[in-house]
């Protein structure tokens, strides 16, 4: 088990902390000192079975800089966004095997545990 986390937000915590309650110790990715790249963000999507707009974080102010509200943005043109800008992935995704799951809210990686 993954999960890509960002230590300073308290859902990523409280997911992390229901993880580690179930005896489970994931693998902790602090993406924004490890930034993902192009291919594991479409892993990623894949296995979320999203759209790159689910996992982007449209409260940042790189989305609204970037005009990422822009529907006639194309699905690379978004990932090399998250690339260049690791605050926009929304987090904490948790990844099992070919499944993966956004903790929002924290209770939704249950379905993967």
């Amino acid at each position: 088990m993954i999960i890509y986390h960002n230590p300073r937000c308290s859902k990523s915590r409280q997911t992390l902390a229901l993880i580690e309650a179930k005896g489970i110790e994931p693998s902790i990715v602090k993406y924004l000192e490890s930034p993902l790249n192009k291919s594991m963000i479409k892993d990623l999507l894949t296995k979320l079975n999203v759209e790159v707009r689910a996992i982007m974080r449209s409260g940042e102010d790189a989305y609204k800089e970037l005009n990422l509200s822009n529907t006639e943005l194309d699905e690379q043109t978004l990932i090399n966004a998250i690339v260049e800008h690791p605050k926009l992935l929304e987090r904490p995704i948790v990844v099992k095997g070919n499944k993966a799951i956004i903790g929002r809210p924290p209770e939704n990686v249950l379905a993967l545990l």
